[in-house]
């Protein structure tokens, strides 16, 4: 073994190890033993052989499904040759280059051959530069190939998120964290789960550098390290963590490590933290150990767990988090027992596990969420490398935009829509969401429209918008054949529904229908589609339950899950849900509740595994649950906004399991929700400015064949509307068009929005999203509302015309150094916090509201304060 404890730096205890764990994929994954493993035959360096053997033994579930040996093979030998060619290579150690360079998965995405590719783009870009000149050079070329845009719980790959130019942070960052990977520099990316002072999340990338980690903006490039937009809200988070697919030891916080898989705790980093230390003890006093201990925020109108730690022998649980509120449930053996945990409380508390039911009635507290912190004084750049920095923004969105005009037009949409007979707007709206696919996706409609007629169309318009970026023909041939060979006497919408639509939840799109049609018989067919129940007991009774990593539950697809037959419980339902439509079988996922149905003719009737269903096999009937308006709200209640400010949780093995209904759905009045039967914890919360939630548990129980009705009703709060200051108003602007306008003739005297903008940075473009959203409630308001761009040739690229959907009274104008915002903004916070700096005016030019920076939701308090200001003013008149 001597020779061996030289691979890698690695001793004979580690190598053992991970000979033993690829042993056990080995038998693990016999099913799919001649498709994963036949590399091994290839002749392999002694380094080839490890670090492949190192890639299996740490492989998720869903990976040895999916995936043939080849791409892993060529993944390793990629980062193999990379690190002897990258000047770094020699200086990376074994450990960082195993754990941050060699993986090939980053988050959730489609596994690709990414590293060939990119390596042939930034090699030479990088051959001469510092390793710290090379993370900030690589995040130049990032920025080059994709921009932000909110998109959907499905991680794109790399090369996908090349391809259509955008994407949301987690498809930044995998963007980032595989072009850093690529030419051998050690990245991760990093997330803070759930942010505690607003909604949403964020992800960002820390790469190594000669012997430090340092943080970037995937694809928003800063002119040095340790910055970004985001670095005030991280001073605010509760958890700011990485996944490693290892046995990761350090040295680093560990806060979660089992299965092969290592979760860091990177908060300190950031954040001010402390460490909570929980015992869970039963109604005896004695310690339970491995209770699970969920450590919640608030957020998205849900109590969200950003940790989940098991308690050791001694019923013991620490967590590493933020000076903000938690609520800490611990639940074990059919007992739970849940405490608000104040900032201000003592670091040990201890949980008693004494409730097996639901509180009853009306619960109301507050979350307060980690103040605001001072960051370190960061030193002034020179003028010339500012100046240098802005030229390669504008130069990489030029690049970035000279990409986008290759896509297909909307001139050869509308020929192409002549040539096929197909409706122009259905052809125009589906080529405009393919992007930097749509030629793709235009030479499908050619080739199949002829022959299928419509049908190729209205199966690419029940696909999600996302598909349409990294579907190819083969795929879809394999849909639309396979599902119109399988239509039956299915009703239109029921057919593309749930038969022609290939898309069941969040996994990669493939083409199963053949694959399905030809694993059974005829006579096998025919029974399962006389009673679906049959194929899922026929499922599974082949399927072998192993729970996946967490963040990659229900990912795998349905022919990988098919030829391992093991993995999550969510993985079989997509798999029945796909087997089903293969075989002309409406199916789906429901709704809200998830859980795998065929259609018969008494309806939806739901798919029976006994492993995931036993909490109702007593009986299969819903109940409803009435939402009823609160007749004695004030005025300035919100209007319900499903996940924006209320959300429904059904309690399930001890937690609240939110039930899923679309962000920002409000006609939750006109119908019942159709529920299981059970327990119900209706959560609504009002944020206050500084990001405080009025919080209200409202308790209930819905019956089977029963409706229950509830009252929606939210704490009471008043509206805070302070005067920040007088605004001076004389600065003169530019119009877009060229002409001079002076600030005060833009706001009018009926009082205003205004805003001074980034449009390339993450935080600008969420809030003009939010303005949009919100172009209704503001166009009958009636205010203008002033975009203020700053500096030319940062913004040369921004067009208008792409945000159709603003406001109408919305104007858009220059100030290239942005001195008018001197009138508005005083605190050096405000500055630190970054763009867009938001304000709202009454009428006599005073400031009754600002925000600064990233936070979500910072429309929706703009407008409820502009309301307020106008019926203020109105009423005195």
């Amino acid at each position: 073994m001597t020779s061996q404890t030289l691979v890698f730096s690695m001793d004979a205890q580690s190598l053992e190890r991970i000979e033993q764990k690829f042993q056990e994929k080995l038998n693990f994954a016999d099913t799919r033993k001649d498709k994963l493993f036949h590399v091994f035959q290839q002749p392999l360096t002694e380094e080839e052989a490890w670090a492949l053997k190192y890639v299996y033994a740490y492989m998720p579930v869903n990976d040895l499904a999916d995936y043939d040996g080849e791409l892993f093979l060529s993944h390793v030998r990629r980062a193999l040759d990379i690190r002897k060619r990258v000047p770094w290579g020699e200086r990376v150690p074994d450990h960082l280059f195993l754990h941050f360079v060699l993986p090939y998965r980053i988050n959730t995405e489609n596994i690709e051959d990414f590293r060939g590719i990119i390596f042939d783009e930034l090699a030479d870009r990088t051959a001469k530069l510092s390793m710290a000149d090379a993370i900030l050079e690589t995040n130049y070329w990032c920025h080059e190939k994709a921009t932000y845009i909110g998109s959907d719980l499905r991680t794109i790959s790399p090369l996908t998120m090349i391809r259509n130019a955008r994407g949301r942070c987690g498809e930044e960052s995998t963007l980032a964290v595989a072009a850093l990977r690529s030419i051998g520099i050690p990245a991760r990316q990093v997330y803070t789960p759930r942010w505690a002072h607003c909604d949403s999340n964020h992800a960002w990338v820390e790469a190594w550098a000669d012997g430090q980690w340092y943080y970037i903006g995937a694809c928003e490039p800063e002119a040095g390290l340790n910055q970004g937009w985001f670095s005030p809200p991280a001073r605010r988070a509760m958890l700011i963590n990485t996944r490693i697919f290892a046995d990761y030891p350090g040295p680093e916080d560990i806060t979660l490590s089992e299965k092969g898989y290592t979760e860091i705790n990177l908060l300190e980093n950031y954040a001010p933290a402390h460490t909570i230390c929980v015992k869970v003890i039963n109604e005896q006093g004695a310690p339970v150990p491995e209770a699970s201990v969920r450590f919640e925020v608030y957020n998205s109108a849900e109590f969200y767990p950003i940790a989940e730690i098991k308690t050791d022998e001694q019923g013991e649980a620490s967590f590493k988090t933020g000076h903000g509120d938690l609520v800490i449930r611990a639940v074990s053996g059919g007992k739970w027992g849940e405490m608000l945990f104040k900032a201000q409380d003592g670091d040990h508390i201890e949980l008693l596990l004494d409730s097996s039911e639901q509180p009853s009635g009306i619960v109301d507290f507050d979350m307060v969420p980690p103040p605001e912190g001072e960051g370190e004084v960061v030193a002034s750049l020179p003028e010339e490398k500012i100046r240098e920095h802005n030229r390669r923004l504008e130069e990489g969105t030029k690049i970035r935009s000279e990409y986008e005009d290759t896509f297909l037009s909307e001139e050869e949409a509308l020929a192409l829509a002549h040539t096929t007979g197909l409706p122009p707007e259905r052809v125009r709206d589906i080529l405009q969401k393919a992007r930097g696919n749509s030629r793709e996706i235009a030479a499908f409609l050619e080739e199949c429209s002829g022959e299928f007629g419509e049908w190729p169309l209205q199966l690419l318009e029940s696909m999600n918008e996302k598909d349409l970026i990294d579907t190819f023909r083969p795929t879809l041939d394999d849909h639309l054949i396979g599902s119109l060979s399988q239509r039956g006497q299915w009703v239109e919408e029921t057919f593309v529904q749930y038969i022609l639509c290939p898309r069941v939840s969040y996994e990669m799109m493939v083409p199963y229908r053949s694959v399905f049609q030809n694993a059974y018989s005829e006579e096998e067919a025919a029974a399962f589609r006389e009673d679906p129940s049959k194929l899922a007991c026929k499922l599974e009774q082949s399927y072998s339950y192993y729970e996946d990593l967490p963040n990659l539950k229900g990912k795998g697809n349905p022919v990988g899950t098919y030829s391992l037959m093991k993995g999550d419980p969510q993985s079989l339902d997509i798999l029945f849900v796909a087997v089903c439509r293969s075989l002309g079988i409406p199916a789906r996922l429901h709704p809200s509740e998830q859980k795998p149905q065929y259609l018969s003719d008494k309806g939806w009737e739901d798919a029976v595994f006994s492993l995931t269903s036993s909490r109702n096999q007593e009986s299969s009937s819903w109940g409803m649950l009435q939402l009823l308006k609160d007749s004695e709200a004030r005025e300035d209640v919100p209007s319900a906004s499903y996940a924006e400010n209320f959300s429904l949780a059904r309690l399930e093995d001890g937690v609240y399991k939110t039930l899923i209904y679309p962000y920002g759905h409000t006609d939750v009045y006109s119908n019942p929700f159709e529920v299981e039967p059970g327990a119900y914890r209706l959560t609504t919360g009002i944020r206050l400015k500084d990001g405080t939630v009025r919080v209200r548990f409202i308790y209930c129980n819905v019956r089977a064949g029963d409706t229950t009705e509830v009252v929606l009703t939210y704490r009471e709060t008043e509206v805070d509307i302070p005067v920040l200051g007088k605004l001076a108003t004389g600065s003169v602007l530019t119009r877009l068009y060229g002409s001079e306008v002076v600030l005060k003739d833009l706001l009018g005297s009926e009082g205003a929005i205004a805003a001074w903008i980034e449009p390339e940075r993450e935080p600008t473009k969420h809030l003009i999203r939010e303005l949009c959203e919100l172009a209704e409630p503001l166009d009958k308001l009636g205010v203008p509302i002033v975009l203020v761009i700053g500096d030319t040739e940062w913004n040369a690229s921004f067009d208008t015309g792409a945000y159709p959907k603003l406001p109408v009274r919305t104007i858009f104008v220059r100030d290239s150094s942005y001195a008018s915002l001197s009138g508005f903004i005083s605190k050096p916070a405000a500055h630190e916090a970054g763009y867009p700096h938001l304000f709202v005016l009454d009428h006599q030019d005073q400031i009754r509201y600002s925000a600064s920076g990233y936070k979500i939701g910072t429309g929706k308090e703009a407008l409820q304060i502009a309301a307020a200001i106008s019926q203020s003013w109105n009423g005195s008149e």
